[in-house]
Parts: C-alpha cells; structure tokens; sequence
C-alpha cells in the first residue's frame, strides 16, 4: 500500500501536468489568434448589411485586400423598413491596428473561397479615399453574383443550348439517312466518283494549260499576246503624249485656246440672239411676243391645211391632178404619142420636114 508521501508525489505531478497543458493551450489559442491581431488586442466592431448571406457562417474570415483582420461575430435578419432589401446584418470584429487601413468608404462583399469553397467577407479599400473607420461604423457593400445566380442567370442559356443540341442531333439523323443534297453526298459513293472523276478533268485541263496547250494555254505561255499588249500601251502613251503636247487635232483640242475664244464668241452670239428674241425685235422675236403674228401663222397653217385637205379629197385642178385616173392616163397618152412621133422624125426627117424656098 502506497505510503502517503508517495500520494502526495502522484498528485504533485499530475497538478503540474495539468498547468503545463494549460500552458501549452493558452500559448496555441495566442498563436492561433496571431493573425487577427493577438488575443489580447483590441477589437473595432464594423456592421454591413446584404441582400442575401449566401452561406455565410459565424466566424468566417474577414480580409482587407486579401489579408485576414478579423472574424464575423454575428449574423442576423433586420425587420427595419430602410432595410427591406438588404436584411441580412453582418457584424465583424476587426483588430484596431488593422482598422486603421480601412476607410469609411471602403467596401465590403462576400466571396467564395474558389469555386465551391466558404464563404468570407472581404474589404476592399484600394479605390478608398474617407477618413478612418470608427467604432460600430457601417461599411456599404458591394453585392456580387453567388454561384447559384451564376446558374440561375445561365439556365436560359443553357436550355437554349440544349436545344440547339437537339437540332444538330436531327441534322446528323438526317445526313446519316441519305436524305438531302448533303446526305447524299456523303453517303452516296457515285457523288464521290463523280466529284473525283471532275478533280481529274481539271487535273488534266491545268496540266494542259500549264504545257502551253490550247487558247488558255497559249494565252499564259505565249509572249506573243504580251508582246502586242506592250505595243498596245507604248501606242496609247505616245498618243497621250501627242495629245498632251498639243499634237493633232485632240492635242489642239485640249491646249488650243482658239477653240476655247470660238466657242466664248458664239456662246456670246447665242445670248445676243437670244435677248434680241425675248425683247421682240427681228421676224423670230415678232413671232414669239407678237400676237398679230402668231394669228397670221395660226390662220396660214389653217389655210394650208384646208388646201391640202381639198387636194386629198379631188377637189380642183391639183385634186384632180392627183386623184382622177384619167387626167394620169391622158397625159400618159399625150406622152406615148410624144415619144412615137420623135422616134418616127429620127428614122425618116425627110418626110416630116420639108423646107421649100420660094424665089419671086
């Protein structure tokens, strides 16, 4: 049986077992606690409020640009009216030496770690530019998309890809079938013959050209045709050259002030008449502001026509002229008759002319 000294030694040594453990947790909570300012330094409580606390749990880190300063200490639901969209209550508690980076404008917003990681609440003071945060000071907020929106946002998106999916899927159901131009050129092994054997047509008919072969041929190989192509250009530009050096009659034409002086005068000409016509002087300036005159056309072009009308018609002498059959047949008579009788004086003179002289 042990004695009591021997109690007394056991009992020592786990009394100090235990402060060494206690020892060793007080220093672990210190380090652990080193990143958000110690556990004996002081807290500044900050306050913003979101539209929704997208998973967001008590404790969660607080980073300024990346960096931890804090921890959030509490979560809650406002009923106030002001805060009808923003309900969620965020309360963070950050260490004071890093408070003093944060600024009454700085804005705070909920991130994820990675994609599907916790999520944080983290400051941004980069585009900041107030005073010093106080304490139980609100920081605005910067609402940004969670993945759940980035789905719901993308579902149209999505449906609509779907559906495009399903187009294609018939499209290649249709080809696979031989249905169409398409499918049948696909699968129809006499399109395939016949595409190959019109590569080979032109495989030969470039094979033809490229010997000098036919107009094509010739026209590529030849130098004949550009030789008569560069005497045609040497031509045009010594006509050119003509023509620029006043040569010939386009040459005269274009450097000439002669033309120019000709065209000027007669154009002055034209205005003269023209302004002698419109002030009535002359018969063609009478005839266009005169009345009088414009009458007496009037009545002679009436007067000419009821002439000619009487002609149409067989009316008088030239009516009769052109109309009636029978003054055309006299005269052609009359004309016959003419003919015969000069024919007859030419053959025998002698019997129509008989010159008798008389001597008293």
């Amino acid at each position: 049986m042990p004695g009591q000294q021997e109690v007394r030694w056991s009992q020592l040594k786990v009394g100090v077992l235990v402060i060494v453990a206690l020892c060793a947790l007080i220093a672990l909570i210190f380090l652990m606690s080193n990143s958000t300012g110690g556990f004996w330094s002081g807290r500044l409580t900050l306050r913003s409020y979101f539209e929704n606390s997208a998973g967001l749990k008590v404790g969660a880190p607080v980073l300024l640009d990346g960096v931890t300063v804090g921890n959030v200490n509490a979560i809650h639901i406002v009923t106030d009216p002001a805060r009808r969209l923003t309900p969620v209550e965020v309360v963070m508690k950050i260490n004071r030496k890093s408070a003093g980076d944060i600024r009454q404008d700085s804005k705070s917003s909920l991130e994820t770690q990675g994609v599907l990681g916790d999520t944080l609440v983290d400051i941004d003071s980069k585009r900041a530019h107030g005073g010093p945060v106080e304490n139980n000071a609100e920081l605005p907020t910067t609402e940004t998309p969670n993945l759940q929106d980035v789905i719901q946002a993308s579902q149209g998106t999505i449906e609509r890809l779907d559906t495009i999916l399903d187009q294609v899927n018939q499209i290649a159901d249709t080809l696979n079938s031989k249905n169409g131009s398409i499918g049948l050129l696909i699968n129809d092994p006499t399109l395939y013959k016949k595409a190959l054997s019109t590569l080979n047509e032109l495989s030969a008919i470039v094979d033809e050209v490229n010997n000098g072969q036919g107009s094509v041929g010739k026209l590529i190989k030849d130098d004949t045709m550009y030789n008569r192509l560069n005497n045609m250009v040497a031509k045009a530009e010594d006509i050119t050259t003509q023509i620029d050096n006043g040569q010939g009659t386009m040459g005269k034409l274009l450097k000439d002030d002669t033309l120019y002086k000709e065209l000027k005068d007669t154009t002055h000409n034209l205005n003269q008449i023209t302004a002698t016509i419109n002030s009535g002087q002359g018969s063609l300036g009478r005839l266009t502001k005169d009345p009088k005159m414009a009458d007496k056309l009037s009545d002679a072009i009436d007067k000419l026509d009821s002439v000619l009308t009487q002609i149409d018609s067989g009316q008088g002498t030239m009516g009769a002229l052109l109309k009636e059959r029978t003054l055309y047949n006299n005269a052609n008579k009359v004309m016959t008759d003419t003919s015969d009788l000069v024919s007859a004086i030419r053959k025998d003179p002698k019997k129509y002319l008989n010159i008798k002289f008389h001597i008293f």
